[in-house]
């Protein structure tokens, strides 16, 4: 373990995120691990809360930020002022419906914003690493398109030349499928069973949006079942 780095992971408390949070914990000890959560109008705040409890798990410290303002003029569907529906659908079926555009639920430039943020943010608590959970399935087709490989290495060079070469920014997963990340985090024991991905607030999961078919998809494809599944 190298004591002199310190990393800060953008967490949401979702699965990719968390299984992040636990590879950071992993490599550089909980001393050295700062996690960030964003609001950014979200209609719901159970991503925020499991954050919380994971945070405290890890025995991390826990940031949070509220960037809300800046996405008052979009009318992504998980927003809580967009009268959109969230699709109760596959991102493949959205895809083909959005005809390769981003999905309607695809927050603008969200992860260029909160990467940017992270940055001011990670130099002032003296790290040195940004981890965040981007990966293949997310970036699949334009769905989410900062979740890109071309992204995350155009906005890592961004942030390492505008930060005087100090900082770096990692997505351990961007080449990776989210079954590879569950299986990643199974090896790792992450508390999957505190983390929350739904993009609707209820008290569990509805199985039928575009993360919760794709997270229920990786726990099977590991042979597991999703532990927030458990008493469905």
């Amino acid at each position: 373990m190298n004591k002199q780095t310190k990393a800060l992971v953008l967490f949401s408390g979702g699965v990719d995120s968390t299984t992040c949070l636990g590879m950071a914990v992993d490599l550089y000890g909980s001393d050295n691990v700062v996690a960030l959560s964003i609001s950014y109008g979200q209609k719901h705040t159970k991503e925020i809360e499991a954050a919380k409890n994971i945070t405290k798990f890890y025995n991390v410290e826990h940031l949070s930020l509220d960037l809300q303002k800046i996405f008052t003029y979009s009318d992504c569907s998980l927003l809580s002022h967009s009268k959109k529906e969230i699709p109760k659908h596959s991102y493949a079926e959205q895809l083909k419906e959005s005809k390769d555009s981003p999905v309607s639920t695809y927050v603008p430039f969200r992860n260029g914003l909160f990467l940017s943020s992270a940055a001011s943010i990670a130099l002032s608590k003296g790290c040195s690493i940004i981890y965040y959970g981007a990966h293949s399935d997310d970036a699949a087709g334009s769905a989410y398109p900062d979740c890109s490989e071309a992204f995350n290495n155009a906005i890592n060079d961004a942030i390492y030349i505008g930060s005087g070469n100090q900082l770096k920014v990692e997505a351990p997963f961007v080449t990776w499928k989210k079954a590879d990340i569950v299986k990643k985090g199974l090896e790792l024991n992450v508390p999957y069973k505190l983390t929350w991905s739904c993009y609707e607030g209820g008290e569990t999961p509805c199985r039928i949006c575009g993360t919760c078919i794709d997270r229920e998809k990786a726990f099977n494809e590991n042979g597991v079942a999703d532990p927030l599944l458990k008493y469905i």
